[in-house]
This record gives C-alpha cells, structure tokens and sequence, in this order.
C-alpha cells in the first residue's frame, strides 16, 4: 500500500488533511508529524513522528527511512502571526519546504503536495476574477514566502523533475479546530461566538469581502488534484482555486438566517491593512479544466453546517 507523511499536522488544515487521508488510505498508512502534537484522537491514532521540518537533517532521515510514496507539506506560519515574527515566519515557510523538495530530488519522496495561498497577490494585482497568471504583488512575509515558494515548486519540478502540486487556498473555513493566526480567521471564529449567543467583534470592516472555501471542499480539492495524472498538471506554481465570496456583514447575515438575535460589531485591527491588498475573488478556470476542481459548499450550506456542528461539540474540544 502507498504511504503518506502529513507534516504540520497539528494545524487547522492538517488536522482536516489527516482525517480525510485516513478514510482513503487507512490510518496505519498515514503517518503523522509536527513540533507539538495534536490535540485530537482520531489524528493521533495515526504514527505519530515529532519532527522540526526546519531540521534539515531530521527530515531527511525521516523521508529517507519512511519510503512515503506522497508528502503532504502543510507546516507554515500564517499571516497575521508573520507579520509579528517576520524572520521566524520566512525561516519555517521557506527552509522546511526546501528540506522536503531537496529530499524528494534524493528519490525518498515521489510526490509532494504544498499549500500555497492567495496571499501572492497583492495591492498591483487586480481586485476580481483574479488569473491564474496574474501578477503576483505580495505584501507581507507569509506572501512573500508563498510567492517564492511557488517558483521554488516549478524549479524543482522543472530542473530534477520532481512532481510537486501546489493550490492557491483562500481562507478556509472548518469546525474541527481552531484557525492558527490567518487574516481570513474571523470566519471561524464567529460561528464559535455565535454558538456562545455573544455579540462577535469582527478585526475587519463589514465591507470586506475575500475568497473563502469551506474546509471539506479544500481537503476534497487536493486530493483530486494529488490523484490527477501528472500529464493532466499543467502549472506547476499553484492553482487558483475558487468557492465563495463574502464580506463580515454577508456571512453574519447567513447566521441571522439560523439565529436572529445574532449581533456582530467591527473593530477593525491590522489584519485590515492585510485583507486590503488581497483579491475580493479569484478565476479558477485552470484547475477546473486542467483537473475538473468545482465546488460543492457555499455560504448558505456552510453557515447550516458550521452552526450544527459546533453546537454539538463539547467545550474541551474548542479549548
């Protein structure tokens, strides 16, 4: 059987990576990795390896002995939280994805999957239906180490021929964790406070909209983009990749639908500053034709299952 490294899977993104790679694969397939080890049982029940990704050599011996057949390299340090620690954010964003494409033009990995985000653009790129080829404007640390990772990903695969598949998430938004220092946050977190009846205090302006993508549709994404024929994978930066669109006022809004009383107030922070530069919406018509990406969640169906969800969780898993 295949084998799978998922590295960061301690993150918002990788605990959702896990469990959807565990229903594939079968969980004794699916191995596990991060700096801190994740608060959850079902991802724990894979093998668990503590691993720094920014240790050169720890990586290389992982990759090395485990034979993974696919890595999924998720480990990143995201944008409002870089900003606060430029130099750390540049250092794990940049020198763990190096480590993992240096082990893969070894041979220890045959395919590597790596997250890349709209954050490569910026205040020059165009404001809707952003390209695939669109100029890429980065303005903070996270973006920057997106933008040159994306053409680190093309140069290893166009130099060793090394099969690296990368997409441009927007904000993602899921209830089985927490998010982990985003811009786009805010659409997790006011589903939370809703459920705890609390007026929410947005850090944007309710005017801000951005690209977002319900957590299944992301996992769903790339592991089609992860089976697709290597011939089939014509970019070999990151994909643009596309759900819904929606400001603060849109999407509290939606919870108005489910809980009238809901009451929201903007207090707009630095993260302001950030969304600002970044794409009200994006055109992801390469993936659909390149590996037939389209959507299946938006807002609407989001909001119903998000609210569902988290009002049954118990505490202990929100704390």
């Amino acid at each position: 059987m295949a084998r799978t490294l998922v590295i960061g899977a301690a993150g918002q993104l990788g605990i959702e990576m896990v469990l959807a790679l565990q229903a594939q694969e079968g969980i004794t397939n699916v191995d596990i990795s991060d700096i801190r080890v994740p608060d959850n049982d079902a991802v724990m029940k894979s093998r668990f390896l503590h691993m720094d990704a920014t240790d050169e050599g720890a990586v290389f011996k992982t990759l090395e002995e485990g034979k993974y057949d696919t890595v999924y390299h998720l480990a990143a340090m995201l944008s409002a939280t870089g900003e606060k620690k430029p130099i750390a954010a540049w250092d794990l964003n940049m020198r763990s994805l190096l480590n993992v494409l240096e082990a893969a033009k070894e041979g220890w990995v045959k395919r590597i999957f790596w997250p890349s985000s709209i954050a490569v653009f910026g205040p020059k790129t165009t404001r809707k239906s952003v390209p695939q080829n669109a100029l890429l404007d980065p303005t903070t640390v996270y973006g920057i180490s997106k933008q040159a990772g994306e053409y680190w990903c093309r140069y290893y695969h166009e130099k060793y021929g090394v099969d690296v598949r990368s997409v441009r998430y927007p904000g993602l938004i899921g209830h089985r964790s927490l998010p982990g220092g985003g811009t786009t946050d805010y659409a997790v977190e006011i589903y939370h406070v809703a459920n705890s009846r609390k007026c929410y205090t947005c850090f944007l302006k309710a005017d801000t909209a951005l690209p977002m993508m319900y957590m299944d549709d992301a996992v769903r994404g790339t592991l089609e983009l992860m089976a697709a024929p290597a011939e089939h994978i014509r970019v070999r930066t990151s994909y643009n990749l596309s759900a819904m669109n929606f400001a603060p006022s849109e999407i509290a809004e939606s919870i108005r639908q489910h809980m009238p009383d809901f009451e929201i107030e903007y207090v707009p922070d630095e993260r302001q500053a950030i969304a600002l530069t970044w794409p009200e919406s994006v055109s992801d018509d390469a993936a659909r034709a390149d590996w037939g990406w389209k959507p299946r969640i938006l807002l609407p169906e989001m909001t119903h299952i998000m609210l569902e969800a988290i009002a049954d969780q118990s505490p202990e898993v929100l704390n």
